[in-house]
């Protein structure tokens, strides 16, 4: 299958799950609001959900398929399914390990994470409760990203590009069915992530017996591939997952902030994660595999067009999805979730989040193909050493951030630490770039250097005509219109800047088949 097919494939079902993901965040917001029960969940789900993508869909994917792809290609059938064997085995025992540990020292866990909870008795044992519903959910979704990988390198990627679609059902299903009928009606979001944990494992296994990947679990400590795996596994931690860990630092400063800090830093980074679960999930899902082929096989020159298509696709999707999220931040947040609880307040803070955020995605985009670039070799030292110093910048950006913000007054020093996270984004990924060159692996090409200086033209088009166009005299004010007339409005305006960016585009010579996949 062809990395635009792929790709194709990937962004359809990413797209759907993106769409849900709204839908979920529309319901939770009006719902609950941006007030202290959903700053309590957010803390609650973050804590699971960020050593899901720190062991499953960071470290472990990253490490697991590279091995897994070589295995493939060079060794047996029956080597390939003993490798499964043993890895399915070993991490599951470790999941259950991890998981009953999460589940006794939550108190801890709470109290590390967002030690400002414990300013409020009962705040903290809401949170507390909650956190022992919820991180069960890492046991379920990291078996989840390990039946994902292998079906990703045989070339299913429909499956696992679905399966996040189960947690936006069941968490809506959740806030609409569930909690309605609890004392604390917030809690039902606990049970739903739970729901979809095991939903989601469900969906995926049939799929893998298909291909004769789901041999009987066995402990594999001293298997060749395993050590291999949790050798390229340990260092991978932080390199391949820095942003998830600076998100995870901002929750615990922003539980010291002003109630709801926590859920305009959530709603503000999830309408940033659109763009970058759409392309740069797909980008990281697409060109792994291929890399680790191609690196395996001596592919230098596919290597290289991989990355340099990639990088196009973030250059012509990246940048003009990070403009039109800057200048439409407050009418992107009204449209999508100014309703019931969501008050005018939420709406303008989650937008300052938002373009704090917004300024980031470019890099956000970047690192999701650079990274990979390193772990497909598997050499995993050198990100971790990239990530160690962007999180250590991350925390020195926060402090010199958010604390004057907080000793002069500011009204949203929530914001300080959505702009540490840029900052840091764009540090990890200029200095993945500059390495990836100093060794000789990949240095940009002058035909991508002419093909991104075409497109600033049309990003300067696009962005001037989103500002006229929200400040002409006769644009009504968002905060007066109903849901329809935002809708429409909203609609109006992006079909009007992306017309104008293909325009734009086409007028400085950039052309369809530039972005054709090698």
């Amino acid at each position: 299958m062809s990395l635009s097919r792929s790709g194709g494939v990937v962004g359809l079902m990413t797209l759907l799950s993106r769409v849900l993901g709204f839908v979920r965040d529309q319901t939770l917001a009006i719902a609950f609001g941006a007030g202290t029960a959903m700053d309590v969940f957010l803390v609650a789900f973050k804590i699971p959900n960020f050593l899901r993508r720190l062991f499953g869909e960071g470290a472990f994917a990253q490490a697991f398929v590279p091995v897994f792809t070589e295995y493939r290609e060079t060794r047996s059938r029956q080597a390939l399914v003993e490798l499964a064997a043993h890895v399915s085995g070993t991490f599951i025992v470790v999941l259950l390990v991890v998981s009953t540990l999460g589940v006794a020292t939550s108190p801890l866990l709470v109290m590390l994470f967002a030690p400002g909870f414990s300013d409020d008795p009962a705040r903290y044992a809401l949170a507390v409760h909650m956190l022992r519903i919820t991180f069960p959910y890492l046991f379920f979704v990291c078996l989840i990203a390990y039946a994902g990988s292998m079906l990703n390198t045989f070339g299913r990627f429909a499956v696992p590009s679905f399966t996040p679609v189960l947690l936006n059902v069941s968490l809506i299903g959740a806030a609409v069915l569930l909690a309605p009928r609890m004392e604390v009606p917030i809690v039902a979001l606990a049970w739903g992530v739970l729901g979809a944990g095991i939903a989601q494992l469900a969906l995926q296994l049939p799929f893998l017996a298909r291909l004769g990947l789901l041999p009987r679990p066995r402990w594999g400590r001293h298997h060749e591939g395993v050590k291999r795996i949790m050798k390229l596994m340990a260092p991978a931690v932080l390199g391949s997952s820095v942003a998830q860990i600076n998100l995870l630092l901002d929750t615990v400063i922003a539980s010291f902030l002003v109630a709801g800090s926590l859920s305009w830093l959530y709603y503000g980074d999830r309408l940033m994660e659109f763009p970058l679960g759409l392309l740069g999930v797909t980008l990281g899902t697409v060109i792994l595999p291929r890399l680790a082929r191609g690196h395996s096989l001596e592919g230098d020159r596919d290597f290289r067009a991989t990355l340099d298509w990639a990088l196009r696709l973030v250059t012509v999707l990246g940048l003009p999805a990070a403009a039109g999220l800057a200048v439409l931040a407050e009418p992107l947040v009204a449209t999508l979730f100014g309703y019931g609880e969501f008050a005018p307040e939420d709406i303008r803070m989650t937008a300052f989040a938002l373009i704090a955020y917004a300024a980031g995605l470019p890099a956000f985009l970047a690192i999701k193909v650079l990274a990979p670039a390193f772990f497909a070799r598997q050499d995993t030292k050198t990100p971790v050493r990239i990530g160690i110093v962007a999180l250590v910048s991350n925390m020195a950006y926060n402090l010199v951030l958010v604390v004057p913000m907080v000793q002069l007054g500011f009204a949203a020093p929530h914001v300080g630490l959505a702009l540490a996270t840029t900052l840091s984004a764009w540090q990890q990924a200029i200095t993945l770039y500059v390495t990836l060159g100093r060794r000789g692996i990949y240095h940009a090409p002058p035909a991508l250097v002419g093909f991104a200086a075409r497109t600033l033209p049309a990003l300067a088009v696009m962005t001037l005509l989103l500002v006229a166009l929200e400040h002409a005299d006769w644009h009504p004010d968002w905060h007066v219109l109903d849901a329809g007339d935002r809708v429409l409005l909203l609609l109006g305006t992006i079909v009007a800047s992306v017309a104008a960016w293909i325009v734009a585009l086409a007028a400085g010579g950039v052309r369809p088949r530039q972005l054709a996949s090698p």
